[in-house]
């Protein structure tokens, strides 16, 4: 049997034969069949097995010396003559089998668990206390709003916040909203977690009343179905996924505390966003108001940038095609205005 012996004391290799006794293993050159070692059998081992490794080492115990065996017959040759030899004979794992049933077995995995958070925010999401939702919505609206002006005029921030909480009312919400508007723009509005919504004065600006509370009862829609808070623990779900598929490697959370990284994580979805419009539109109609201004807007939106539109209608979201909305959420101009000649007014110079 040809073997490579190490000595374990010098890094040289030696290309030997093997010879197999009652009680030993001798190990000679093959050039002048000189001796190199002898090796008791009773003192052989294997390091590993030929399950998992393509050449185990045959090792002599107290030694750092080795054998190397490629031939995989004479492996098996050495092994039904020394019995302590017997893992150089076990048949190689077969890896391809087993890599396709682990393989799906993750995806499966990966498939349960990525529908546990698609399916679960939705149930776990209003179970988070609300202090919770509160303090996190005020924190990314600090880091957003620290270098922009808030607009502080107290009737027109009366105005905006008294609808806000009548649409809430009405859709049986709990909790006290609450609307900031900061001064310029884009023209855009969202909402975060603890009921917190952000207007900018340039949506004002350039909108109709009914347009706004349009606008604003579409994020009433976002509030009251804590769509915000679902996009935070769907944010943790996949979180703890990826640490799961890579070892504990993860930034998603890491990063959460700048206010880019906050509202990416909490931006919705189409699903969330035709949810939102379809309870800003109802909210309206149940309250006696009007709501042709949520489709008016996408139309304007459209008019002004017809190849940016969804984007430019909020710029943190995923929205449906603009069209679609229109035609989604058309309704007549009938109903009552949704402010006051004063109430609009002190909006329209709630920065001023």
């Amino acid at each position: 049997m040809a073997a490579r012996y190490y000595d374990g004391e010098s890094a040289g290799v030696q290309e030997v034969l093997l010879r197999v006794t009652a009680s030993e293993l001798v190990i000679y050159r093959p050039a002048d069949s000189s001796i190199v070692a002898r090796w008791p059998v009773a003192d052989l081992s294997v390091l590993g097995d030929s399950q998992h490794e393509a050449v185990p080492p045959v090792i002599l115990r107290g030694s750092e010396a080795r054998l190397a065996i490629e031939d995989p017959a004479w492996r098996k040759q050495l092994a039904a003559l020394v019995p302590a030899l017997k893992p150089l004979a076990l048949e190689p794992v077969k890896v391809a089998p087993r890599l396709g049933a682990y393989s799906l077995a993750i995806v499966a995995l990966i498939g349960l668990f990525w529908s546990a958070i698609e399916y679960g925010t939705g149930y776990a999401a209003p179970l988070l206390p609300y202090s919770w939702q509160v303090k996190l919505g005020e924190t990314v609206l600090d880091q957003l709003i620290a270098d922009e002006e808030e607009c502080t005029g107290k009737a027109g921030l009366a105005a905006i916040n008294r609808l806000a909480n009548d649409l809430a009312k009405e859709a049986g919400y709990p909790h006290e909203v609450t609307v900031h508007v900061v001064k310029g723009g884009p023209v855009n509005a969202f909402t975060l977690p603890g009921s917190i919504l952000v207007f900018y004065s340039d949506l004002i600006d350039q909108a109709t009343s009914t347009q706004v509370a349009g606008v604003l009862a579409h994020e009433i829609g976002h509030v009251v179905h804590y769509h915000p808070t679902k996009g935070l623990v769907r944010a943790y779900g996949f979180d703890l996924l990826i640490k799961l598929l890579t070892g504990g490697y993860s930034d998603v959370l890491t990063t959460f505390g700048s206010g880019g990284t906050a509202l990416l994580a909490l931006r919705n979805g189409r699903a969330f966003e035709r949810e939102a419009d379809e309870t800003g539109v109802r909210l309206l109609e149940k309250s006696g108001l009007r709501a042709d201004g949520v489709s008016t807007f996408f139309e304007q939106m459209l008019k002004k940038k017809p190849e940016d539109a969804a984007t430019e209608a909020g710029i943190w979201s995923s929205h449906p095609p603009t069209q679609e909305r229109i035609a989604a959420t058309k309704r007549p101009p009938s109903g009552k205005l949704p402010f006051t000649t004063a109430e609009w007014q002190a909006l329209k110079n709630v920065c001023k």
